[in-house]
């Protein structure tokens, strides 16, 4: 049963692969990079795509999700502490906690940002390529971790873990909740961190469970399958009351696309005057 799950899509994992010549080439149009990664070393392993940084020892090693508009970018250091989870930044304004999600948004093509104990998962537009893309994040990273600064600011609020909905003691599906919640955290959440992602449980009612999908997973082509025939078949082999499993957005959500879908109409229309002259 586990194994209906193990994967967001059927296809095979593609190796990241990159150009040191091009990447230095990004880096000094766009004037990210400092003094300290001049000498930057892009060397290629089995699956994975890592900079070495020789004055700081730090690899950062890229890994692809199965969704082919998201990387997982491996810092071989923390991101978040573990009590926290995860952190999904949908927008721009969503982001205002965390001073290196800011940053990763300033590159152009990045449409989301998701932070997990030990990797980074950038979703990125459909028209943007990550050889563009993939060199300025690995910049903006090293830079960041090199500063010292604190990936969330200290004046943040104390979130609540996973950002998932509470449990009522007193209400008559209390132990099918967690029961659920169990479920998800043991056998469905280390298999879709791996992913790149996470998933969130929002709700139970009338046998209805709702989940909301968050990083790579967010937006993924083959998310709804998976949730269906993986996940919503999980549940329901282990908790008989459960009929269905639906996923779920909310208000940022919501906001990312209406967004994203503005600065697409921008973009097209300059386009269309350029082509115009």
């Amino acid at each position: 049963m586990l194994r209906t799950i193990c994967r967001f899509c059927v296809f095979e994992r593609r190796r990241a692969l990159s150009s040191m010549s091009r990447a230095m080439s990004i880096l000094n149009t766009h004037n990210i990079r400092p003094n300290c990664v001049q000498n930057q070393i892009l060397s290629n392993f089995e699956g994975h795509s890592t900079f070495k940084v020789p004055m700081r020892t730090m690899f950062i090693q890229t890994q692809e999700t199965p969704n082919p508009d998201s990387l997982k970018f491996l810092p071989g250091r923390e991101v978040i502490d573990k009590e926290i989870g995860t952190m999904d930044f949908p927008t721009l304004s969503s982001a205002q906690d965390s001073p290196l999600a800011k940053l990763l948004f300033r590159v152009n093509g990045v449409r989301s940002v998701f932070f997990a104990t030990n990797f980074i998962s950038i979703n990125k537009s459909e028209d943007s390529s990550w050889a563009t893309i993939k060199p300025e994040v690995f910049a903006i990273i090293m830079d960041f971790f090199a500063s010292g600064l604190p990936v969330i600011s200290p004046s943040a609020g104390k979130r609540t873990e996973h950002e998932e909905e509470g449990v009522d003691e007193n209400s008559e599906d209390y132990e099918i909740i967690l029961m659920i919640k169990e479920l998800l955290d043991s056998k469905i959440r280390p298999t879709v961190q791996e992913d790149g992602g996470d998933i969130i449980f929002k709700g139970y009612k009338d046998g209805i469970v709702q989940l909301k999908m968050q990083g790579s997973c967010s937006g993924c082509p083959s998310s709804v399958v998976t949730l269906k025939n993986g996940i919503e078949n999980m549940l329901m082999f282990y908790i008989p009351e459960i009929k269905e499993v639906q996923q779920v957005t909310d208000k940022s959500d919501d906001i990312a696309a209406q967004e994203f879908q503005k600065l697409e109409a921008q973009l097209k229309t300059k386009e269309e005057a350029a082509e115009k002259k």
